[in-house]
This record gives structure tokens, C-alpha cells and sequence, in this order.
């Protein structure tokens, strides 16, 4: 009978190394990649079929709310988001780069005292989640590109979202620095 011990450690060697390669990726690990998405969309004041849909807002007070299929400002052009704390709670305040600061300011200015209905996805696999968060109305032209609203979710919810589109910010290249 014929052993061979080399042919046995080099197939062990092998497995190991892929093991470590391909290994569990810890808590940690998950956070630094973990991502969101943030889509904010107009209130409509008509129904057209195929271009808006009525949407259910808020858990506990439910708002039912008209809005345009289509976001007109999305994750990629937050460069910043944070919880700021107010009013014994919380509010989630979005910074948007050069361009989205446009984009904001003109759809702030054009839709007086109608509501941006904001969306997002949030969390990791498998407890990914998918919410509307709020839909704040617009009182007054937004010229700074900062958002501040307060979102339909727990504390913990709300520093998963902060930090999946931070990570996404950072990610490209929008990050603002501190």
C-alpha cells in the first residue's frame, strides 16, 4: 500500500487557502460595504395612468400621496447624509453635490407647498428593506442642497440608511469632507 502524505498536504494547503480567500465576512466587514438608496419624487396633482402611482406614506398615520413614476434626485448625487437631533427625536439631513443642489433648488422653486415623497432601500441580506420614509412638503426654495426631514423609521434604521450612503458617497467619489 502506497501513502502519499505530500499529494494529501498539498490538497490541504490548497483548501485552506481558498477558505481564507473566500471566508465569512465578519459584522464589521458588512458595514464598511453596506449600501443605500435614497429616490425623492414629486407629488402630482393628477392621476395619468402609467406615469404616476398612489402611494401609502407613513406606518403609524398612513398619508396616502400621488406621485410621478419617475425620481427626479437619487443616491448618486448625496454627498453627505447624517441624523441631526430635533425636537426630542431625530431628523435625516441629506446634503446633495453641485448638481443635485440644482436639481433641487429648481424643483423646490417650481412645486410650492407640494410634498417630495422619499424612498429608500436599506440594510443587508437577507433584511434588506425597501420603505417610504416620509414626504415632506415644500414650504420655500431649498438653495443650499440640504434636505432635512423626518423619516418613518427607528434610530437604528435611520444610522443604516446615514451610512450605507455615506459608504455610497465615498464610493463615488461625493463625499464631502469634514
Amino acid at each position: 500500500m502506497v501513502i502519499r502524505p505530500l499529494r494529501f498536504n498539498i490538497y490541504l494547503l490548497l483548501l485552506s487557502v481558498l477558505g481564507a480567500l473566500t471566508g465569512c465576512q465578519t459584522a464589521e466587514s458588512k458595514r464598511a460595504h453596506q449600501l443605500a438608496t435614497v429616490r425623492l419624487y414629486l407629488e402630482s396633482n393628477v392621476e395619468v395612468v402609467d406615469h404616476t402611482e398612489v402611494v401609502t406614506i407613513c406606518r403609524s398615520a398612513p398619508m396616502v400621496v400621488n406621485v410621478i413614476n419617475n425620481p427626479f434626485l437619487n443616491e448618486s448625487l448625496v454627498a453627505n447624509a447624517s441624523l441631526v437631533e430635533e425636537h426630542g427625536g431625530f431628523a435625516l439631513k441629506l446634503e446633495f453635490n453641485k448638481l443635485g443642489q440644482t436639481i433641487l433648488e429648481q424643483y423646490s422653486a417650481a412645486n410650492p407647498n407640494r410634498r417630495f415623497a422619499i424612498r429608500s432601500q436599506f440594510g443587508v441580506e437577507p433584511d434588506l428593506k425597501d420603505r417610504w420614509l416620509g414626504a415632506p412638503r415644500v414650504t420655500h426654495r431649498i438653495k443650499d442642497g440640504v434636505l432635512i426631514f423626518t423619516p418613518d423609521t427607528d434610530r437604528e434604521e435611520a444610522e443604516q440608511i446615514v451610512l450605507g450612503l455615506n459608504n455610497l458617497a465615498e464610493k463615488n467619489g461625493e463625499k464631502l469632507k469634514p
